[in-house]
């Protein structure tokens, strides 16, 4: 039986592995980002790492329990021999706004200059959070078996 994706993460070897891939996921994702709008969206990265230069790193560890349960049902519904990333992006509306839910609840009890960055690339996240789901989906498919 695949193992869950609340039940994978609670191991810490294998919690460490995700977190870590998928916080190169997300710096292959912004600096992949193009034009006016990657421009901003690098900037505002790069503010927000010199105010926290582990913040990927740290934010994807302690959020992961939550991302693994918010993407618990969409990892249970997966159709045999369809990647996870496939999965995700079939289902980017349920998937993205899943864990836009959860950075929007964390960005409340951030520190104020975060929280300025968060809410300059909040409108366009969900639509940034849909183009890295195959690979967040990838990262997943990696560790989950």
């Amino acid at each position: 039986m695949t193992t869950s994706l609340k039940e994978a993460v609670a191991d810490p070897a294998t919690a460490d592995a995700i977190a870590k891939d998928l916080a190169g996921v997300v710096d292959a994702e912004v600096s992949d980002k193009k034009g006016l709008s990657g421009t901003a969206l690098r900037t505002a990265f790069g503010a927000a790492k010199k105010v926290k230069p582990q913040l990927v790193e740290r934010a994807t560890a302690t959020l992961l329990p939550e991302f693994a349960s918010a993407l618990d049902p969409l990892w249970s519904s997966k159709p045999e021999g369809t990647s996870f990333g496939a999965h995700l992006s079939a289902n980017s509306d349920v998937a993205s706004d899943a864990l836009l839910s959860i950075t929007d609840a964390q960005s409340q009890s951030a520190p104020q200059a975060l929280q300025k960055v968060y809410g300059t690339l909040r409108g366009k996240a969900k639509d940034n959070v849909i183009e890295a789901l195959p690979r967040v989906g990838d990262v997943f498919d990696k560790h989950v078996h």
